[in-house]
């Protein structure tokens, strides 16, 4: 209530009720995020705002680049945060570039009581695993906590033929002095998938796009795709006095990605898949590795002139991460069809080892000061953080730096709430983002180039409401940034500004004794502004519906004792296929339900949950406008936690 940002936070517990396996299941709870690649993928990309939000922009505990750059295990998170709007002023610059929002996960902790709790899962067609956690607290004060969650998963999944073996072990230190705070975090993550769901281009010249295939098929029979993350983390809080509080925090991540690379995007031939579903396919290696360091320092200071408070922040933060990759292809394509596939082409040519591709450092210093007057009735934030980008490209096959560049700018922020009651809040931003210039991939003409840096900007207004068992809120914002484009000699460039205008409504909370509720609905006009092409300036950015909804019931039944009903209903409006307009994807609505029962054996909790995602089995395009995946196909996910 007292920020002056649209924020939502999503609790372990809701994250186990609806069986998320990682964080984007639970994610798309909100309206204002949607993904745009499916499970079983080869990473979870998201939407906030009608901006992507690539998977490696997640936080963790504040810090970026220490999760998994693919897929966030719902097995490690206690907490996640969701900030929408630029969020540079708060953790600093995203190293993916994000400015229609940020993701933060706080990771689990031991709790007061001690417990260790073993729970099998069977998700459909046929994965099996076992979900293992303990913890505890030790000490005169259990000021000592240690916890423990692992997972075990192999079997297929969603894609037949597929296979999703799976694991993941994390340990988690504390200790809570009367003064001193300091945790340390270490975690493990190993995932292999044989035939993961694809993700390939539409031609942009079709007649009419493609009906979306069978969910469970799959494009690119043979696809394989080998992931390993290792983290390392640590944070420190210190009391000075009982007004100042200094902390720091440093991790180091190291990633593998090993993966088959088949392309629709064949030289010499229509680009992507025609009408009919026809595409030419050639196939590929590649591999690739980061390796990263991340961390922060600062103070935290509250203090009183005259009568006004004072709450102020000075930090610096710091981010370096080496990326290589390599990248083999095939030599030649094969005609393929969505509906009826062709085995990938064989990789004749060796498998390179990845070497150097880019170095990237991104540091920064923050000032923020948030003033309350009036007994917080009104309270304003001013800040501003200076941040520095360095970031070099280097030649794969030689060794040699191909780019390089050198910035720096200054994002200011501001900030106002004023609370006329104490249940109501209304509030204003303006904030700026700064996100380093893209590394273009694999698939352009331009691969390897580094594009400069950018700002974004964003104004936001909004209101939010606390009638003691429901909160709702109501924001309007607009988000500007320079857009994205494939040129017609096949590079990726910017072009002109993508300004989005939105309205976004939502409500959580008790609706009566034993139901429970959340929804929310965003309205959003994803504007092209200043385009090279005259006829396409006010046209939509491809890729972005214009609503989203998302409604979910929990309730605990009043006839079984310890039996929990739900269901959540999911709604995004179609989108252009590109800057055109001239074709628009269908709209689509996912139905889930599911139940849990509590209940003890032996003296000992037990507690069973049954989900059923896209209760329907519809089949939709997920799609960031020129690219597209199948989304996910019926999903049953049954488990047993059983406590000891």
């Amino acid at each position: 209530m007292n920020v002056p940002f649209s924020t939502v936070n999503y609790t372990s517990q809701l994250i186990e009720d609806q069986q998320a396996r990682t964080a984007a299941d639970t994610l798309i709870n909100d309206a204002s995020v949607r993904l745009t690649t499916g499970s079983n993928g080869f990473d979870d990309t998201f939407q906030i705002r009608g901006f992507t939000v690539p998977a490696g922009d997640v936080g963790f505990n504040g810090l970026y680049g220490l999760v998994s750059s693919s897929h966030v295990p719902a097995q490690i998170i206690e907490r996640i945060e969701l900030l929408k709007g630029p969020g540079a002023l708060i953790n600093g610059m995203a190293p993916g570039g994000s400015v229609g929002g940020g993701i933060n996960i706080v990771s689990k902790r031991a709790p007061e009581i001690p417990f260790a709790r073993l729970t099998p899962i069977f998700m459909s067609a046929g994965n099996y695993g076992l979900y293992a956690e303990t913890s505890r607290r030790f000490g005169e004060n259990k000021e000592w906590g240690v916890r423990f969650n692992g997972v075990g998963r192999n079997g297929e999944a969603s894609i037949d033929g597929g296979n999703w073996q799976s694991g993941l072990g994390a340990l988690s230190l504390d200790y809570r002095g009367e003064r001193l705070r300091w945790t340390l975090d270490a975690i493990s993550q190993n995932d292999d998938t044989r035939n993961f769901r694809p993700q390939m281009t539409i031609a942009s010249n079709v007649p009419a796009i493609p009906a979306p295939p069978d969910a469970r098929s799959n494009w690119y029979p043979g696809t394989m795709l080998r992931q390993r993350d290792n983290t390392i983390a640590s944070g420190i809080e210190y009391d000075l006095t009982e007004a100042l509080t200094a902390y720091a925090g440093l991790g180091y991540r190291e990633g593998e990605n090993a993966q088959s690379f088949p392309d629709s995007r064949v030289a010499g031939f229509t680009s992507g898949i025609d009408a009919l579903g026809n595409f030419r396919l050639i196939n590929a290696y590649y591999d690739s590795y980061t390796k990263t360091v991340s961390g922060n320092v600062g103070l935290r200071s509250r203090f009183e002139t005259g009568f006004i408070g004072h709450a102020v922040n000075v930090a610096f933060t710091g981010y370096n991460q080496e990326a290589g990759n390599a990248y083999v292809t095939s030599g030649y394509s094969v005609p393929s069809n969505i509906y009826n596939p062709s085995p990938l082409p064989v990789i004749t040519a060796a498998r390179n080892a990845p070497r150097r591709a880019s170095d990237t450092t991104l540091t920064s210093v923050a000032v923020a000061d948030t003033m309350s007057f009036l007994n917080d009735a009104v309270l304003v934030t001013v800040g501003g953080r200076h941040q520095m980008v360095k970031q070099d490209a280097f030649s794969t096959l030689t060794g040699a730096m191909t780019s390089s560049y050198d910035a720096a700018a200054t994002t200011p922020l501001a900030g106002v709430v004023f609370k006329p009651w104490q249940n109501v809040s209304l509030y204003a931003n303006y904030a700026e983002g700064l996100s380093q210039g893209t590394i273009v991939g694999p698939g352009y003409s331009n691969t390897g180039a580094v594009l400069a840096p950018f700002k974004s900007t964003q104004q936001e207004a909004g209101v939010k409401v606390d009638w003691g068992n429901i909160t709702t809120t109501a924001a309007v914002f607009q988000i500007a940034r320079p857009s994205q484009i494939r040129t017609a000699s096949n590079a990726l460039a910017y072009d002109g500004e993508q300004r989005n205008r939105g309205v976004e409504l939502s409500a959580y909370g008790l609706l009566l004794p034993g139901l429970r509720g959340m929804a929310s609905a965003t309205f959003l006009r994803p504007e092209l502004t200043s385009p090279t092409n005259p006829l396409e300036r006010g046209n939509d950015a491809p890729g972005v519906p214009d609503k989203t909804f998302s409604a979910g019931l929990d309730w605990d039944t009043p006839w079984v004792r310890g039996l929990a009903l739900n269901g959540r209903v999911i709604y995004t409006s179609g989108s252009y296929l590109t800057s055109a307009n001239l074709l628009r994807f269908p709209d689509w609505t996912r139905v889930d339900v599911g139940a849990r029962y509590a209940t003890s054996l032996n003296g000992r909790p037990v507690t069973i949950r049954a989900n059923i995602e896209n209760l329907f089995d519809k089949r939709y395009w997920l799609t960031t406008g020129t690219f597209v995946t199948a989304a996910s196909p019926r999903t049953y996910i049954v488990s047993a936690a059983f406590d000891f």
